[in-house]
């Protein structure tokens, strides 16, 4: 039996049930205090004991007539009441469990625009609330996993023709083979680290990225960036500014630590045009301590802000794709800071530059 009838029926037995025992407490109770009554008034008026029986009992029939008539008579009134409460009820649950159920084959069937309408102030509203929420998750979900299919095979197409156009100018004697080797090298380079990065950025959004939390000191953190990429900033013409302090010690992986140095500064270098200039700081900041990355770049406008940590985002797509950026950079340093524990934020004024600000927590004593 569907939800709607049996939600039906066990209303009605309900009342059913009801109805009977007042009916039944009704017919036995009061001619007790009747009687009680009619004992007073026999008393009053002094009637002989036969005669004041026989009142007494046609006392009690009438009162015992008069009652079932006025039951008998209700119950229909009470009945079609109860029977239409009990329909209003039942049809309001059974109906909203029929949209749930509609709702959950859309969504098993795909369609993760579903959604219940959503009234009222009990669980059933509060259920309809929750399964919206959880399509919304949903469709966002697909969406992003449609546009990861997207965005891989557009990082893709362009190192795999770029690999096509190397065979063919090799097979058609226009690039000697030594020339066409160290650059098809180049292209599976580039697709390789987009492959590692893209699984880093799985383990990071599933949580399973493995860290090695050690003592380290901030300043061999900041040395070991400038020294890396100092000649990545020397080659463009853009000056690096490291400005090193004595800091407390830090707990956190320093591989992983510079790693999101690295891609901080190389998200700098790219959109930071000759003769500008990028400043690494560090300073304490309670029980952290805060690294910032400012450049004299192009800046980011205010509508980009809250999506540049979406991985493949950009803002920029042109430029970043023209100079290699794999699109996923930030979406791993914001994972990898988040699970040192630490918090990364950006700020930004369009034709002024941008300030990326990372936290780690300190090393306990």
């Amino acid at each position: 039996m569907r939800f709607f009838p049996r939600l039906l029926l066990s209303h009605l037995l309900v009342i059913l049930l009801a109805a009977f025992g007042i009916f039944l407490l009704a017919e036995w109770l009061a001619p007790t205090f009747y009687r009680d009554h009619v004992d007073h008034m026999t008393q009053m008026i002094a009637t002989p004991g036969e005669a004041g029986s026989v009142l007494r009992a046609d006392l009690e029939q009438g009162l015992r007539t008069t009652l079932t008539r006025a039951l008998l008579a209700s119950l229909p009134l009470a009945g079609g009441a109860a029977l239409f409460a009990a329909w209003l009820m039942s049809r309001r649950m059974g109906r909203s469990v029929q949209l749930l159920d509609e709702g959950s084959r859309a969504i098993a069937q795909g369609d993760y625009a579903s959604r219940l309408p959503e009234a009222g102030q009990d669980e059933l509203s509060d259920l309809a609330h929750n399964f919206n929420v959880m399509a919304g998750t949903l469709e966002k979900v697909e969406q992003g996993r449609i546009e990861l299919i997207g965005n891989v095979a557009h990082e893709l197409r362009a190192p795999l023709a770029a690999l096509q156009g190397y065979a063919d100018a090799m097979q058609d004697g226009v690039m000697t083979s030594e020339h066409a080797a160290r650059a098809i090298s180049r292209e599976v380079g580039a697709m390789d680290r987009l492959v590692r990065d893209l699984s880093l950025v799985s383990k990071v959004e599933a949580g399973k990225m493995e860290l090695y939390s050690i003592t380290m000191s901030p300043q061999e953190l900041l040395e070991a960036a400038q020294e890396r990429f100092m000649p990545f900033f020397e080659d463009k013409g853009v000056t690096l500014v490291v400005e090193v302090a004595p800091l407390p010690l830090l707990w956190a992986d320093k591989e992983r630590s510079l790693q999101v140095l690295a891609n901080l500064l190389s998200n700098a270098l790219r959109h930071t045009p000759p003769r500008g200039q990028v400043t690494v700081t560090a300073k304490t900041q309670g029980r952290a301590v805060r690294f910032m990355v400012a450049d004299t770049g192009s800046g980011i406008s205010g509508e980009h802000l809250p999506r540049i940590f979406e991985r493949f985002y950009r803002a920029d797509p042109a430029r970043s794709r023209g100079e290699g950026g794999s699109g996923v950079g930030l979406t791993i340093s914001r994972g990898l800071v988040e699970a040192m524990g630490g918090e990364i934020e950006v700020d930004s004024t369009p034709g002024k530059g941008s300030t990326f600000a990372f936290t780690l927590p300190l090393a306990q004593p």
